[in-house]
């Protein structure tokens, strides 16, 4: 109903310039007159409008159907942006080179919703094969997620995250199938950090000096391994006495964006970091990519 951003939306298809609309982002281009004579999906609510707009609605199956139709590439939901992004990408003129790497990402009950997600979105988007696991649980099994911010107080707030699906059983995993392990925030990381085969795989890691990339409170799950010693990180602010007892140097979470390398080792103060979190991640596992 904007018409600024109707008549900036209908330049950009008119240049046939890439647009991408997931969810419920499909009504502005119905609006900008974008969809008509398009193939296009959405989430299903959004089926009358569209097609009322001239699109040929394309019915999804699941709730990671995307569909391309030239320049135009929408999604359901969130729960396909990998392929989403990675079409959008492609679109870009983007290459990836190095891909298909392996990673395990470990996580527990209300570990930090971002930090699960993005990560796991993220590296299947440059081709790897993700796994996300948890100690008792099976893949087809869920854990709970917590989404955590920083809204003025003396601590952070925390509400209620999605369900994360998780994708093999913690039982079958050996780390030496793996080329890089990454340790979200959130609850979890106190729990998993007295889990004996958790500390165990971790070591595993740092010992054969895979990249270890570790997100907030994920640094309480390598305080446990003894595995900071000499290492410079960061992380949320109130777990630094614990990694100055382990032997590890705690460099400040100020900026609260801040990412810090140690030659395997790549930790970030919070969500906030992922972006350079990951893009050091990408260089460590030599993936790139290029336009």
């Amino acid at each position: 109903m904007n018409a600024s951003v109707v008549e900036l939306v209908r330049k950009f298809s008119d240049s046939r310039k890439p647009i991408a609309a997931i969810c419920h982002g499909q009504l502005v281009l119905a609006a900008a007159g974008a969809v008509k004579g398009r193939k296009c999906t959405a989430v299903s609510t959004m089926k009358p409008g569209l097609v009322a707009a001239g699109a040929h609605w394309v019915e999804p199956d699941t709730l990671s159907v995307c569909v391309t139709d030239d320049n135009l590439i929408t999604g359901v939901t969130y729960y396909g942006n990998p392929e989403f992004i990675g079409l959008f990408l492609k679109a870009l003129g983007g290459n990836i080179c190095a891909s298909e790497r392996r990673v395990l990402i470990i996580i527990g009950n209300y570990a930090e919703d971002y930090e699960v997600t993005v990560p796991y979105q993220t590296l299947k988007v440059l081709g790897c094969h993700v796994d996300v696991v948890c100690p008792k649980k099976k893949a087809g099994d869920t854990c709970p997620t917590a989404i955590r911010d920083l809204e003025g107080g003396q601590t952070y707030s925390e509400i209620r995250g999605h369900n994360f699906v998780l994708t093999a059983d913690f039982e079958s995993i050996d780390a030496s199938s793996y080329d890089a392990l990454v340790l979200p925030g959130g609850k979890a990381p106190e729990f998993l950090a007295i889990k004996e085969d958790v500390i165990v795989l971790v070591k595993q890691f740092m010992e054969a000096r895979k990249p270890v990339a570790s997100i907030c409170h994920g640094l309480e799950i390598l305080v446990a391994a003894g595995v900071l010693q000499g290492k410079k990180c960061t992380g949320y602010p109130g777990i630094k006495a614990r990694v100055v007892l382990s032997g590890g140097t705690f460099v400040e979470a100020d900026p609260i964006d801040r990412c810090v390398t140690d030659g395997n080792l790549v930790t970030a103060a919070a969500w906030h970091g992922q972006p350079e979190l990951l893009s050091q991640l990408m260089t460590l596992l030599d993936i790139q990519v290029s336009f």
